[in-house]
């Protein structure tokens, strides 16, 4: 399969379209390998690492065989955590978004209300943490009656977080008559159990965990005393400067507490763990993402569902416990064929965790001196000259997709029996405008958000000042990002 583009594989022009202005120029390897079986309809278990692409090598294929006049779900996406909920909802959207394919998330700790009026609307794709999405089977607000696709990701990781009881109850509510494609770092014997059970004749799809780790990453590590590790960090940090960087802790206590000193002493720093609320936690991924901060201290949730393409290093203040788990952490760096760094820290009690590591991933981590402080001293200056600076923003990897789409929300919907033919019908009389120029439609209670396209925004709003919707004026405005 030639690897220069996407379009070898038949893809529509619309799902075309959005992969260019996502600036997927050219598949990876697990993408070169997944999408073309996916769309010849087979089941796939694909081994792969956090990092390889496999969000869009399920997506693609998956808003190519959505059939957007269909209301009920033809999609599931089990996913472990809320995080990697939602960054699954907003890479299927993006990639549908022309198509008008429509994914709702539901995951725990969000209002159980708002995501079953959610259900009600159209929706082809649910995104959905394996507890809340049992929840809305068990209430009746879910129909899966017509899932043709299920896609179980990080297999490895629910099985880690206890899910696999939720996740067998699940499988036997599917219709049988599917395609399942199931991702994981590894397969223990639990998930292999999994695969006979609830797979047809899978293919078996392997992506070499070293090429994805020693490509564009670079390894090494210090050996430092507990006791130490603070004072060898702030070292560490002057010598290296990054533009981005996660320092991994194995507990809460410890991320809150490093957090706190590098706060105190003036490092831009943000903590992320479990314990926090969910909008806190998705504040702060949020302004990661947006580079308003440069060290974001994290436990291992930040390794599943941050998708931040220029992080430039990775700390392991703390030395993961489980080898997958390092595989998972220094994937986030290293991305959209860029060169990473991933930098740990072994106490003299941690040997054992190394080996286990280097085991797994098939080669010696460099061991480093730690610098000098005549060298740290020279690098000073540097290091403040770019906080002082101030954050560089980045473009969200979705902003030239954006850019000639306009949301706008008018005041009539469902208790004024509005309906999306009332709409469609009403913007289309508008001259210039035609129906590919209006994208997904939702109509809540009391008000409808309309996505307008090829940057057809300004003329709608215009036009709506003056047109009547069944019979009646209405007030059109442009909306705020929900």
């Amino acid at each position: 399969m030639n690897k220069s583009n996407f379009k070898s594989y038949g893809i529509s022009e619309e799902i075309l379209n959005a992969l260019t202005k996502l600036q997927y120029e050219k598949p990876t390897e697990v993408q070169e390998r997944v999408i073309p079986r996916a769309l010849e309809g087979r089941d796939i278990i694909v081994k792969s690492q956090t990092g390889s692409g496999k969000t869009a090598a399920f997506g693609i294929p998956i808003c190519e065989k959505i059939d957007i006049e269909d209301n009920k779900p033809q999609a599931l996406i089990l996913t472990p955590t809320r995080e990697l909920c939602v960054q699954v909802k907003e890479d299927i959207t993006n990639i549908g978004r022309f198509k008008k394919v429509r994914c709702a998330a539901v995951y725990g700790k969000h209002p159980f209300s708002a995501q079953e009026r959610e259900l009600k609307q159209r929706v082809h794709v649910i995104a959905g943490t394996p507890g809340r999405t049992l929840d809305h089977l068990e209430r009746g607000t879910m129909n899966l009656d017509e899932i043709k696709y299920l896609v179980i990701d990080e297999a490895d990781e629910m099985l880690n977080m206890g899910f696999m009881e939720e996740m067998e109850a699940i499988l036997s509510k599917l219709p049988k008559n599917r395609i399942t494609m199931l991702f994981s770092a590894t397969i223990p014997p639990e998930i292999e159990s999994l695969c006979h059970k609830y797979i047809k004749n899978p293919l078996m799809i392997e992506i070499n965990p070293e090429n994805l780790t020693t490509e564009r990453i670079k390894h090494i590590y210090y050996r430092v005393k507990e006791n130490d590790k603070y004072n060898v960090l702030i070292k560490v940090m002057i010598m290296e400067n990054p533009d981005s960087c996660i320092i991994f802790c194995r507990t809460k206590e410890n991320v809150g507490n490093l957090t706190a000193k590098l706060q105190m002493n003036g490092y831009p720093s943000h903590g992320l763990h479990g314990g926090m609320m969910q909008n806190d936690r998705f504040d702060v991924m949020n302004s990661f993402k947006r580079g308003e901060f440069t060290f974001l201290v994290a436990t291992d949730v930040a390794a599943r569902g941050i998708d931040v393409e220029s992080i430039t290093h990775i700390i392991n203040y703390d030395i993961p416990l489980e080898k997958e788990s390092y595989v998972h952490r220094t994937g986030r760096t290293g991305r959209a064929e860029m060169e990473g760094k991933a930098i740990s820290f072994v106490t003299p009690y941690e040997d054992r965790f190394l080996s286990e590591i280097e085991d797994y991933i098939g080669f010696k981590i460099r061991s480093a001196e730690e610098p000098g402080d005549g060298e740290v001293e020279k690098a000073k200056a540097a290091f403040f000259e770019k906080i002082e600076a101030g954050p560089k923003l980045k473009e969200d990897k979705s902003h030239e997709l954006n850019k000639e789409i306009t949301k706008i929300y008018i005041n009539a919907g469902k208790k004024k029996k509005m309906r999306t033919g009332d709409i469609v019908g009403a913007i289309t009389n508008i001259p210039g405008v035609k129906a590919e120029d209006i994208g997904i439609i939702d109509i809540l209670d009391h008000i409808s958000y309309i996505d307008i396209l090829n940057g057809k925004g300004d003329i709608v709003l215009k036009a709506l000042e003056t047109i009547n919707m069944k019979g009646k004026p209405i007030n059109a405005q442009r909306a705020v990002k929900r």
